[in-house]
């Protein structure tokens, strides 16, 4: 089993012709309202790559926390362990301009409200992966690391957005996964010399002691392991929108390593799922079912990193 432990909430998108200045405001016809949040979108993700998920997160007694859910009740996601918080469901109000440049602003809402103690329910063991990432409160990540290790569970982390992370963290974890800012800059909270994202990774490899997965965007993923370096390309796509392509790598890539595929398939897997994702708009909508998936994962071409 998938237990993602981590965020949900609603995006609020608005398309406008440029972004507002100071004090200014600007008219645009409509808005969309799209489920979010890393949790749910990691969670969706692993779902419809295959893999049996449960989702541990909280939203509002609101209409926001009902649409939040739908998806992944959809998807066959485990709902049961979802609390309901006294804060309303996380949200996100985000602007898109026409040059493709965005605000966003996320009010935490009951994401706040999440802690360890709804993961200690659950009764983990060595068959189980954790995913988790940092849009909920951080000072519950330790208990949750604890408690995933003492169950012989496996955890996955997706530093994002990024906060400097306690060594206590760090250290027990199987799975480590940054883009090429988050790299960049746990490296240099970790006073580890890097000039360029390989680097970082590279060095936080030598530091930290489980797998280290760096995302590069239309420059595909590399991975740093104890027997080896590997690189995977992306898939031959244009783009239409990359919000959500980051989370489908993360749920992919989760559902390929808790079947038990090598590593080298399951950037295969995460590659192509978050490549596929970019051909719809919105983050959850985009995310690719496991035939999708399986269909062009030979695209992704891995090499050793040298």
């Amino acid at each position: 089993m998938i237990t993602v432990f981590g965020s949900i909430g609603m995006d609020v998108v608005q398309s406008v012709a440029r972004l507002p200045r100071p004090g200014e405001t600007v008219l645009t016809p409509d808005y969309a309202l799209l489920p979010g949040g890393k949790g749910a979108n990691q969670a969706l993700a692993a779902a419809r790559a295959g893999a049996p998920v449960r989702m541990i997160a909280t939203v509002g007694d609101d209409d926001f926390g009902r649409l939040a859910v739908a998806n992944l009740a959809d998807a066959g996601v485990d709902l049961d362990w979802m609390a309901v918080g006294t804060r309303p469901t996380a949200c996100a109000t985000v602007c898109v301009a026409e040059d493709g440049e965005n605000q966003i602003v996320v009010a935490s809402g009951a994401n706040l409200e999440t802690h360890a103690g709804q993961l200690a329910a659950i009764e983990l063991s060595a068959d189980d992966l954790v995913l988790l990432q940092l849009e909920i409160t951080l000072d519950e990540l330790p208990a949750a690391v604890r408690q995933i290790k003492a169950a012989g569970a496996r955890s996955v982390l997706n530093a994002a957005p990024f906060k400097p992370l306690p060594s206590e963290v760090l250290e027990q974890l199987d799975v480590l996964i940054v883009n090429e800012i988050e790299a960049r800059m746990l490296a240099d909270d970790l006073g580890l010399a890097a000039t360029d994202p390989i680097a970082a990774g590279a060095a936080l490899a030598g530091r930290l002691p489980g797998l280290i997965v760096l995302t590069l965007g239309a420059d595909g993923t590399v991975a740093f392991a104890g027997d080896g370096t590997i690189r995977a390309t992306v898939l031959p796509i244009r783009a239409v929108d990359t919000v959500g392509a980051g989370d489908a790598f993360l749920g992919a890539f989760a559902a390929a390593l808790h079947d038990g595929a090598g590593l080298a398939d399951c950037l295969r897997r995460g590659n192509t799922a978050g490549g596929l994702t970019c051909l719809t708009p919105g983050a959850q909508d985009g995310i690719p079912e496991a035939g999708r998936i399986a269909a062009r994962q030979g695209e992704i071409e891995v090499s050793e990193l040298v």
